[in-house]
């Protein structure tokens, strides 16, 4: 597997999925589509501060609320190749490996790394390193069924590759 090096943008606690893809622009399934409003309840120029590669690092329970893959999906065609959370809502984790959105809880890493800081994260091992400050980080890092997932790109194509 791969890994993810980008800047960081970083939020707080509770992060739901309605304000990751609000439900007014749920009628599209496109991910360009959605991209172009992700987060943009919370910061309406995230979009055009994003870069491909880029990081989100948030605290507890990200991607609460209702189970829309929408959410994932957003994040991941806006560029973002990696979250980092303390920890995250179920549902989203399951829909965000499913959609091949690598996401890793480190509540260690999630509370020391900060906006705009360079991060680099390592899939295979989990180590997560903070090339700002030269922290490093032990995350948990996916089981082998879940690279293959990811690496894949999504379950989808995982199945179909079989």
């Amino acid at each position: 597997m791969k890994a993810a090096q980008g800047k960081v943008f970083k939020f707080g606690d509770n992060v739901d999925t309605d304000v990751i893809i609000p439900a007014r622009y749920l009628n599209s399934s496109d991910p360009k589509e959605l991209a172009t409003h992700c987060m943009e309840d919370i910061d309406n120029q995230f979009v055009n501060k994003v870069s491909v590669g880029d990081i989100m690092v948030a605290n507890k329970n990200f991607g609460c609320g209702s189970s829309r893959e929408h959410a994932p999906i957003a994040i991941k065609a806006c560029g973002v190749s990696c979250v980092i959370a303390e920890t995250f809502a179920r549902i989203f984790y399951r829909n965000a490996i499913n959609i091949g959105l690598p996401i890793i809880e480190c509540p260690e890493a999630a509370k020391a790394i900060g906006e705009g800081d360079e991060v680099k994260v390592d899939f295979d091992s989990g180590v997560i390193t903070d090339i700002t400050t030269g922290e490093q980080f032990k995350g948990q890092a996916f089981p082998p069924f879940m690279q293959k997932i990811i690496d894949c790109e999504g379950l989808v194509n995982y199945i179909n590759q079989k």
